[in-house]
């Protein structure tokens, strides 16, 4: 298999941040290069300097680096989306500047090569027994009785192929009712509140803190024939953003999923009840094998009751009522 190195710039203080991330990601492996750790041990060994290689001052002086190598596969290509939209929301956190630049960059590749280039491994996939996600670039070759979602991922993350996003869709798709209103918080590429309207519901309203996602998200509508009285997709923080809550509180929701981390749930977890209507659905995913039970936990001291656990490979999707 073929890998490719993705390079995280940071600072010293951005390090447990951003390795905690990519670990709730499933990047376990990590190799880090803290430039202020290094320059204290020059400073600590001076009387040494003498033995100290001049390369590895000049690859250690300079910023802070968390580096973790990916597949390169439709699986790492689709994680490398899920790395980039996580940052995003770092960056956003991240008010003081403490945690460094934050960019991503992958060896030997820019973004938007690694961004074009993992097309040559993406193919129409059935999900469910209802759903078809066809990138646009890609013909069919037989007639289909399902629902056909045509994508474009662009930089944002929710391509089908990851299994958090597919164990969301195989309960969406049991879950939606005709009429039904959709809420989809961190929404990446739309795949979820799109194929929501796809299957009957009456409105979808879709919320990201990567502003990219906006553009993603609606063009993806458009070549799904989805009009925009019907899909709304805005960028910012539901737990904190006043405007962001202004727009979600229209609605009351029957379907809510969270296709994001285990913390992110956890903080969700007070908040989303006043956006549900009587016997909605939470549908939650992007949850590490490990952290399933502080999920449940507070979603269950918040008033949810936990209807499926459902599992693939190393990640889990609670749904709850």
């Amino acid at each position: 298999m073929n890998w490719i190195k993705v390079t995280i710039y940071t600072s010293h203080d951005g390090i447990e941040p951003v390795s905690g991330r990519l670990y709730r990601l499933g990047i376990t492996g990590l190799e880090i290069e803290d430039a202020e750790e290094f320059d204290d041990f020059l400073e600590e060994s001076k009387a040494y300097w003498d033995y100290v290689d001049d390369e590895l001052v000049e690859k250690m002086h300079g910023e802070t680096k968390v580096k973790a190598y990916i597949s390169d596969d439709i699986a790492g290509h689709e994680l490398l989306l899920g790395i980039k939209s996580t940052l995003a929301e770092l960056k956003q956190l991240d008010t003081e500047g403490a945690f460094g630049r934050l960019e991503l960059e992958t060896d030997g590749m820019t973004e938007q090569d690694w961004a074009n280039n993992w097309r040559k491994y993406f193919h129409p996939m059935e999900i469910g027994e209802k759903i078809m996600i066809k990138p646009e670039w890609e013909e069919l070759t037989e007639p289909t009785d399902r629902i056909v979602f045509n994508i474009e991922p662009g930089m944002s993350f929710g391509t089908g192929s990851h299994y958090t996003t597919q164990l969301c869709l195989e309960t969406l798709e049991k879950s939606i009712k005709r009429g039904d209103k959709m809420l989809d918080l961190g929404c990446g590429s739309g795949i979820l509140s799109i194929i929501a309207l796809m299957l009957g519901a009456d409105e979808s309203v879709a919320v990201d803190v990567d502003p990219n996602a906006v553009d993603t998200a609606y063009q993806n509508a458009e070549r799904n024939g989805i009009d925009k009285l019907r899909y709304t997709v805005i960028s910012g923080d539901v737990v904190k953003d006043s405007g962001v809550k202004d727009v979600i509180s229209r609605n009351k929701y029957n379907v809510v999923c969270a296709n994001i981390v285990a913390d992110v749930i956890i903080g969700l977890a007070p908040v989303v009840r006043q956006y549900m209507a009587d016997g909605a659905v939470f549908i939650t995913s992007g949850i590490i094998e490990d952290r399933v039970d502080d999920v449940t936990a507070a979603l269950t001291e918040n008033g949810f009751v936990i209807t499926e656990i459902n599992r693939r490979k190393d990640w889990a999707s609670v749904v709850c009522r």
